[in-house]
């Protein structure tokens, strides 16, 4: 069911609901109301009539009132002496008293005819008693309040049918903005991915400015992968390069030592490009994923351990690793990618600082946020190098040793996964670099 159909639906539905409940009410109200006009109308006639009786009633003998009116027939009276002798009645009126002597209202059955009766007394001439019955037969009664509230709710009837034509068209000329949307979207290209111009209500702005966002989102998407994919390509074509023409070497090596140090050659190569193609999956699969299933992290321990699986290498290259003493610092993480994180930040380091270098790694609390630091006293990185360090496949120039140049590019995807901050600078007194990671505490 559409949008237009389903308010239709509701919106009518509503309105029927309550156009029922209203005249329900005002059948009921204007059947009390007529009621009590009535009931009033009969007292009042029996007042007339005791106010008009005359001692000239004592003399009448029994005599019917002449029918005046088409509505005189509605109502009836009688004039009862001492409640045995019928002076006077109206013509529609029974022989038999309508009621008994008790004054006020009463209802009554004579001849299979309902009647609503009020009584009044009175006294005539010589201290009679006069009797006094005005009556209305109740099927007059309803057939009178029937009519009058047909009257009232016949022109709701024709009022339904004309306020349903007017919802439908309202509804129609208020959805016509959505309807606008969808051919909009409809009618666009794959690859138009451009903000959507079009003139809405209000209530209509937060779709537009959602799919607008949207449609930035996965042209910033659709851009990074096509950047990514063509430096992967760029990048992983030298590698494969090298390794074909040592390959080359090899095979038309004519000593064995030739041989062995062409195909060593290629061996690294090899080294570089799988280590390259590691690095791509996982930036890849951090471009393409964010991370919301946090749980909590120990960066002390976290880095305690990486320390230990990378020292074999450090020791390898003249390394010394060390971890700075302190308490657990605990955020809110995914262990997972915290020791990708350790894992590049050491491997960098050790790749880059050289033999006879010290790096320190330290986890502290510090202005309401964890910070993880890396510092070394390698070389360090010249100011223009600093700025750039974090782009993808990004060498410096004078850099000797292998990498693929995504080691910090991860490394800062990975941050912002954690909503914190990267922070590289010149480490102390001027010497090696100094990589400070910031990230938020959930309180």
């Amino acid at each position: 069911m559409s949008l237009k159909q389903r308010l239709l639906v509701l919106v009518l539905s509503t309105v029927c609901l309550v156009w029922l409940a209203a005249a329900a009410f005002t059948y009921w109200d204007a059947k009390q109301e007529l009621e009590q006009v009535l009931d009033a109308h009969l007292a009042q006639a029996s007042t007339l009539l005791v106010a008009q009786s005359t001692e000239e009633l004592d003399d009448l003998e029994e005599e019917k009132a002449p029918l005046l009116h088409k509505y005189s027939r509605r109502v009836a009276f009688q004039i009862w002496e001492d409640g045995d002798k019928l002076l006077f009645h109206s013509g529609n009126s029974p022989t038999t008293p309508l009621a008994g002597s008790q004054t006020g209202f009463s209802d009554i059955t004579i001849a299979g005819q309902n009647w609503r009766v009020f009584t009044s007394q009175t006294k005539g001439e010589h201290d009679h008693r006069l009797i006094i019955h005005v009556a209305e037969l109740k099927e007059v009664r309803e057939q009178l309040a029937n009519s009058i509230i047909a009257n009232l709710l016949t022109p709701l009837w024709f009022a339904l049918p004309l306020l349903a034509v007017l919802l439908w068209w309202a509804v129609a000329t208020s959805l016509k903005p959505l309807v606008k949307l969808t051919l909009a979207i409809a009618q666009r290209k794959p690859d138009n991915l451009s903000a959507i111009q079009l003139q809405a209500p209000t209530e209509v702005h937060p779709l537009v400015e959602r799919l607008n966002q949207l449609f930035s989102k996965t042209k910033a998407l659709i851009e990074n992968e096509r950047r990514f994919t063509a430096d992967a390509a760029h990048e992983l074509r030298t590698p494969l390069a090298g390794i074909q023409a040592q390959v080359q070497v090899a095979q038309a090596a004519l000593s064995a030592e030739n041989r062995g140090h062409a195909l060593a050659q290629a061996l690294q190569g090899c080294q570089r490009a799988s280590h390259l193609i590691a690095q791509l999956l996982t930036l890849a699969r951090l471009e393409s994923n964010s991370v919301t299933c946090f749980e909590t992290c120990d960066l002390q321990e976290l880095a305690k351990q990486q320390i230990s699986a990378l020292a074999p290498s450090a020791l390898e290259q003249g390394v010394q690793l060390e971890l700075a003493e302190g308490q657990p610092v605990l955020i809110q993480g995914l262990a997972t990618l915290l020791e990708v994180l350790l894992r590049n930040l050491l491997d960098n380091a050790i790749r880059y600082t050289g033999a006879g270098t010290e790096v320190l790694v330290r986890a502290s609390y510090t202005d309401q946020q964890a910070c993880l630091s890396v510092t070394d006293t390698g070389p360090g990185l010249a100011p223009d190098d600093l700025a750039k360090i974090t782009e993808r496949f990004y060498r410096p120039a004078d850099t000797t040793a292998t990498g693929s140049g995504l080691g910090l590019s991860i490394v800062q995807r990975i941050v912002e996964l954690h909503a914190g901050s990267l922070q590289i600078q010149q480490g102390h007194y001027g010497r090696g670099l100094c990589v400070n990671i910031y990230f938020p505490i959930q309180t």
